[in-house]
């Protein structure tokens, strides 16, 4: 086992994760290109918003020059006037991993039972007598042991969330409570759903001197829309598994999406990239990283569970180092699944094998082969040399966070900032706060290239510049030889700022 550790870290450390080599990248370009079914691989591709001639892709494949990309003056905006900016990693992958997309995406109501959903109010009809309602949608996916996944994604994702939303467009705009459960029969189902007691639902009668107990959970508006998100990402995991042969989607990706919705925002995060919300100049986070160190206590209680994901090769325990074999029946610190603080326990010969998690902080790692816990993809995955799938504790549900842009009068300098885990490796949320400021005061409030600026400022600051000894900031430091992207978007929306 420590030499499959040993060949497994020094895979890492080049950069190709579990000892893959980067596939061939599906032909596509994020942003609602065509999944191209079938289509033979192609070597390289960017985000379609970005309109990269092939001069222009040239560069932004260049590892040695690594030179910013952002959408160009002339071409289209985005929604929002929102900026975004990349850049490629300084060799660590043959290609930039990351994919981009930024949609609006209209969502058509969904034909409903005769008499029911259709006579509610609220309903709203748009373009042309069809009913339905608009998200706006801004994602950042960053792949691993190739781009496949991420490319995928970034062409489906947010296809899968308006089909997930479908259902809901009636319910959304109606101020009353969401129905318990949506009738399939309205002559069977004349019921109001909303007010059937748990002995109607099951065909019991009480006496009448018996009251009726209603089990009913008050469920909101939002906490819909939240579990259209997760069930969205489930659907877009299912599907890279189901197309992975196929559509050559070796790898996985972490995925970061912010949803804006009847205005409310749902920052879903499933991996190790990070959104902030930069308001009058607070920090409020609006995600949070998922690794083996975060996610210690869930992955341990699974392997507990289920010990034969282990494969005989690790210990679901962690200890502060590894164990020698002349350390049997000595007492060393150790904790579980139940454990924040740590504990001794005399070792027994189980407690020698390897870790389930090994390292801190970014070296981390889970089966001494991913840093990271959740994501999409991934579904091939195994220890290296070994038979021992890593999937089965890999998450694809994000969390998801809301905030209320109804609730605050936001100022032109107010932005959400979405970004890869290139920005955040060598930035911390108040540096990026400073710079957020420092270029947005340099700039008319109502410029729509200002946020644009910011982007390329973030990720020109993370990268670094070229001197001898590779890539530094300016305190000398090294830069972030990772792909970078970053989304900054404007708080107010389109059209809000005077």
């Amino acid at each position: 086992m420590l030499l499959r550790v040993r060949a497994a870290v020094a895979q890492l450390a080049a950069g190709l994760g579990a000892g893959a080599q980067p596939p061939a990248e599906p032909r596509g370009g994020g942003a609602g290109a065509g999944a191209g079914r079938g289509s033979p691989p192609a070597a390289f591709c960017r985000p379609a918003f970005l309109q990269l001639t092939p001069d222009e892709l040239r560069r932004a494949d260049d590892h040695t020059g690594r030179a910013v990309q952002s959408p160009r003056d002339g071409r289209r905006r985005l929604p929002w006037s929102t900026g975004y900016a990349e850049v490629i990693n300084a060799g660590k992958s043959q290609h930039n991993e990351d994919q981009a997309c930024c949609e609006v995406v209209f969502v058509e109501q969904r034909p409903s039972p005769r008499g029911w959903l259709s006579s509610r109010e609220g309903s709203g009809e748009l373009d042309g007598g069809r009913k339905g309602l608009y998200f706006h949608y801004w994602a950042l996916f960053d792949g691993h042991a190739g781009s496949g996944a991420a490319v995928m994604a970034s062409e489906r994702l947010h296809l899968h969330i308006c089909e997930q939303l479908r259902d809901l467009v009636e319910i959304l705009q109606d101020p009353s409570p969401p129905p318990i459960c949506l009738p399939h029969n309205t002559e069977t189902d004349s019921a109001d759903p909303n007010h059937m007691s748990y002995a109607e639902d099951h065909g019991e009668v009480l006496n009448d001197a018996v009251p009726q107990i209603h089990l009913e959970k008050a469920v909101s508006h939002e906490s819909l829309v939240i579990g259209a998100i997760e069930n969205a990402f489930k659907h877009m995991d299912d599907q890279i598994e189901r197309e992975r042969a196929s559509q050559h989607l070796a790898g996985g990706c972490c995925a970061l999406a912010a949803i804006y919705l009847m205005g409310k925002f749902y920052v879903a995060n499933a991996g190790d990239s990070r959104a902030i919300i930069i308001r009058n100049g607070e920090i409020i986070p609006m995600s949070r990283e998922f690794t083996p160190e975060t996610e210690r206590q869930r992955l341990q209680f699974l392997a507990l569970l289920r010990p034969e994901l282990l494969g005989k090769e690790f210990t679901h325990l962690e200890f502060p180092r590894r164990i020698q074999p002349k350390e049997l029946g000595k007492k060393m610190l150790y904790r579980d699944q139940n454990m924040n603080g740590w504990a001794y326990k005399k070792i027994e010969e189980d407690d020698l094998k390897f870790p389930l998690i090994f390292g801190e902080g970014k070296k981390a790692r889970m089966m001494a082969t991913i840093g990271v816990t959740r994501g999409l993809g991934d579904h091939d995955l195994k220890v290296f040399s070994s038979n021992i799938h890593i999937k089965p504790f890999l998450s694809c549900f994000p969390e998801v966070r809301v905030y209320d842009l109804t609730q605050y009068e936001h100022c032109p300098d107010d932005v959400l900032v979405l970004g890869t885990d290139g920005l955040w490796d060598v930035t911390n949320d108040k540096e990026v706060a400073g710079v957020v400021m420092e270029v947005l005061t340099s700039y008319e409030p109502n410029d729509p290239c200002r946020y644009t600026m910011v982007a390329q400022e973030l990720v020109v600051r993370s990268r670094g510049v070229l001197k001898e000894r590779g890539w530094r900031l300016a305190n000398d430091k090294l830069g972030s030889g990772d792909d970078i992207s970053v989304f900054v978007i404007p708080l107010g929306g389109p059209g809000n700022y005077t």
